[in-house]
């Protein structure tokens, strides 16, 4: 599906879908000392619910599903709301995770967190909430990541273009990067 258009470079949009070969049969653990540390980095103003993450459960999701991972407040969004503020306790709290993060760890602590920080109670994506992530569990390198390998080498077999041509030299190269390289690798004038 094409983008908009801006200037003269159109913008696509790929997508790309993880598939797991199997659903693990034991329940995702939350890795040693995850939640403590949570707790030291974390204050209950920022997480009303911090006291309560002992008692979420995980589980996977379906080999079908379409994110990485989320997390189930069996309550409507404005009963949460409510609970933040007059600190009560969350009710039942579910995260799901997609079964293909059994098959990478570092992607698996770094998506654990990330939902461990919404059923804390800090449920907005914000920048807090981002850098909290990448201190708990650093989000892997594309080098330490096969599921973001895998990922990135169905968006690249989905891009129309193939490989590169400089502007100024007319060297080619075969295209390895989602994004417009910014330098050309022969003769390191701007790529256009």
């Amino acid at each position: 599906m094409a983008g908009s258009a801006f200037g003269d470079q159109l913008t696509r949009y790929v997508s790309a879908t993880a598939t797991a070969r199997t659903v693990p049969d034991t329940a995702p653990e939350i890795p040693e000392g995850m939640l403590e540390t949570i707790s030291t980095i974390v204050s209950a103003d920022e997480a009303p619910f911090l006291s309560h993450l002992a008692r979420v459960r995980v589980e996977w999701l379906e080999m079908e599903a379409d994110r990485l991972g989320n997390t189930c407040f069996e309550m409507r969004p404005h009963e949460i709301e409510a609970r933040k503020r007059q600190h009560l306790p969350p009710g039942p709290v579910t995260i799901g995770l997609h079964p293909i993060l059994a098959e990478d760890d570092l992607l698996f602590s770094h998506t654990l967190a990330h939902e461990l920080l919404h059923a804390a109670g800090m449920t907005e994506h914000d920048e807090r909430h981002s850098d909290l992530v990448n201190v708990i569990a650093p989000s892997p390198k594309l080098s330490e990541s096969p599921l973001l390998q895998d990922i990135r080498n169905q968006a690249l077999n989905q891009q129309e273009v193939k490989d590169w041509t400089c502007g100024h030299c007319e060297f080619v190269w075969g295209r390895t990067t989602v994004k417009a390289p910014s330098r050309c690798p022969k003769c390191a004038r701007p790529f256009k």
